[in-house]
């Protein structure tokens, strides 16, 4: 019966190696979007903190910007969230 139930880990190893909790992750109501509170939403939807939906949810994301950022940080790691260098690394890969 344990194939059917969902394993949600407690914490993950977030952006810059420090464990993240629900409690840890940036507020619901965040507005301004650095870099490290992007990184943080990206690695607990990868290790199954939140689920993409939850994710979009809780921060009123679409899907489309949530997963520009997955592959942001998966392309260029953290300094692919830096909105001023994002036409940057788009070139890269266009190339």
């Amino acid at each position: 019966m344990m194939e059917n139930q969902k394993f949600r880990p407690h914490s993950v190893i977030g952006p810059l190696g420090e464990p993240l909790t629900l409690d840890s992750l940036p507020p619901a109501n965040t507005r301004r979007w650095v870099v490290r509170r992007k990184a943080e939403v990206v690695a607990a939807v990868k290790g199954g903190l939140l689920t993409l939906e939850e994710a979009c949810e809780r921060y009123q994301l679409t899907s489309e910007e949530y997963l520009a950022w997955q592959r942001s940080v998966e392309r260029n790691g953290m300094p692919g969230l830096r909105v001023t260098r994002v036409q940057h690394y788009r070139a890269l890969h266009n190339r």
